[in-house]
């Protein structure tokens, strides 16, 4: 990442954080990703040359803002989703500011009704970082919506193991996928699909 982009991310990254240590409803933060695990993010979309890229949790856009210059380099693009209209306003401000405008569409809609909507196999990366007890719903879509050969990043791992318990045993059972747990940040589940 540029220099100029990557003291954009941190910016964007304090602000979240002074942000949410006013607000005393979880629901109400932003929760941005730390900085290691947005930094991992972009590694592995560049070693996976990975062309379409779904963010499901917007915020304001600072792990959105990693995954675009990593598919920007690449020559993907990134679709990012937010139930909060705000939120996708904040990101589309953040990418503007960081010229990554054009790589990134920014929707404000539900994950399970974005992922229903998709045609299969549209996705090479996802990135989960939502409401973790609504993944194991999300599944039968999510797993339509994966490439051969894609990557799954699941956020929290570590830092809420109990309220992804579920979906990690979907993901264990399921024969065409590996995955390993990164200790970075909160913990960072990364599966991958058999080509």
């Amino acid at each position: 990442m540029r220099p100029e982009r990557r003291t954009l991310a941190a910016e964007v990254f304090a602000a979240g954080r002074g942000y949410d240590a006013a607000q005393p409803d979880r629901l109400n933060r932003l929760r941005n990703v730390e900085p290691e695990t947005a930094e991992l993010l972009a590694v592995l979309v560049r070693a996976t040359r990975s062309q379409r890229i779904l963010e499901v949790g917007t915020s304001n856009g600072h792990s959105t803002l990693w995954l675009a210059d990593a598919a920007e380099a690449v020559g993907g693009g990134v679709e990012t989703l937010d139930i909060d209209p705000r939120r996708t306003e904040l990101a589309r401000a953040n990418l503007e500011r960081a010229g990554l405008a054009g790589v990134v569409a920014c929707r404000t809609i539900g994950a399970a009704q974005a992922l229903a909507e998709y045609p299969g196999a549209a996705w090479d990366f996802v990135f989960l970082d939502a409401e973790r007890p609504e993944y194991t719903g999300y599944w039968p879509n999510l797993r339509r919506v994966l490439a051969p050969g894609a990557t799954l990043a699941i956020d929290n791992a570590i830092s809420h193991e109990s309220e992804l318990q579920s979906f990690s045993r979907l993901l264990g059972d399921d024969p065409q996928l590996t995955t390993a747990l990164v200790p970075i940040g909160a913990g960072l589940i990364v599966a991958v699909l058999d080509a």
